[in-house]
């Protein structure tokens, strides 16, 4: 998958904005079930939120995400206090339900 560009974040954060946490993180952190979960999510949504229930250190956070983008192939496209949002595109072109902008509208 290529990196999004700033202006496809912009919009999925827009698009995530109404959905509540799909996934949480609790005490334990990162776990085989949590990379699991993230991936039956994405596979189904595309674009899933993530509750931090445990970890409240921005930088803890972000290592979570980390692991979590490499474990199941996915990018971050924000992170707002304790909720991270995730987008991985469909990999069946007729099951996609996200259309990603090709460039700006400005």
């Amino acid at each position: 998958m290529d990196r999004l560009k700033g202006f496809q974040k912009r919009f999925l954060r827009g698009v995530a904005h109404p959905l509540k946490p799909v996934v949480f993180v609790g005490q334990k952190g990162y776990t085989q079930s949590l990379a699991d979960a993230m991936d039956d999510a994405l596979d189904h949504h595309e674009l899933v939120k993530v509750k931090f229930v445990e970890f409240k250190e921005k930088e803890k956070k972000l290592a979570l995400v980390e692991q979590i983008e490499k474990a199941v192939s996915c990018e971050m496209v924000g992170l707002v206090g304790h909720i991270a949002t995730f987008f991985r595109r469909q990999s069946d072109p007729e099951k996609r339900k996200i259309s990603l902008p090709d460039h700006t509208d400005d």
